[in-house]
Formats: C-alpha cells, structure tokens, sequence
C-alpha cells in the first residue's frame, strides 16, 4: 500500500474504533531507512490520539485499544506504532 494510503488506513480504523476528539497520524519511516524492521516494507508510524473512550483505563489498555484499532494492519502495514493516547480532560480539550 502507498504511503498516504497507509496513514489513511490507520486514521480510518482509529477514527472508526475510538472516535476520537482530535487524531494525528505521522510516516516516521524515512527515519528507519535501513533499519531491520524496515526491510519487509511495513512503516514506523506516530499516533497522537485524543478520546474519551480512553476514560477510566490504564495507559496499557489504551495503547491495547488503539493496537486493537488498527489490527489487521499490524501485520500488513505497520512495523512499528508510537502511541501517545490521552482523554480530552488529560489534553486540555473540550469533551
């Protein structure tokens, strides 16, 4: 799949699962060019998502809930997942 492809895959499937007050998906694959996971053409991605389905639950089962998003893209698309995934409150955001 195409660059910009894959960052809309993964914004749709998060967008989808978590309906989230803000999301930001960023290809951090040119900084691992080279790198041993890049080899098999899955990216290195940063997530910076703001939901309140992230409410009440440990920062483990929130990363589990976004791994969860994107699921079958892991093994297709996504080598690695940075995850930074607060509630609007933890954001400063409006509900």
């Amino acid at each position: 799949m195409p660059r910009e492809q894959r960052v809309e895959a993964i914004r749709a499937a998060i967008q989808a699962a978590l309906a989230p007050n803000t999301l930001e998906v960023e290809d951090e694959s040119h900084k691992h060019i080279g790198h041993e996971g890049a080899r098999d053409g899955r990216g290195h991605f940063r997530v910076d998502v703001v939901s309140g389905a992230f409410t009440g639950m440990t920062p483990i089962a929130r990363h589990r809930a976004v791994y969860a998003a994107v699921g079958e893209l892991m093994a297709t698309d996504i080598h690695a997942l940075a995850i930074r995934a607060r509630t609007p409150e933890e954001a400063g955001s409006p509900g």
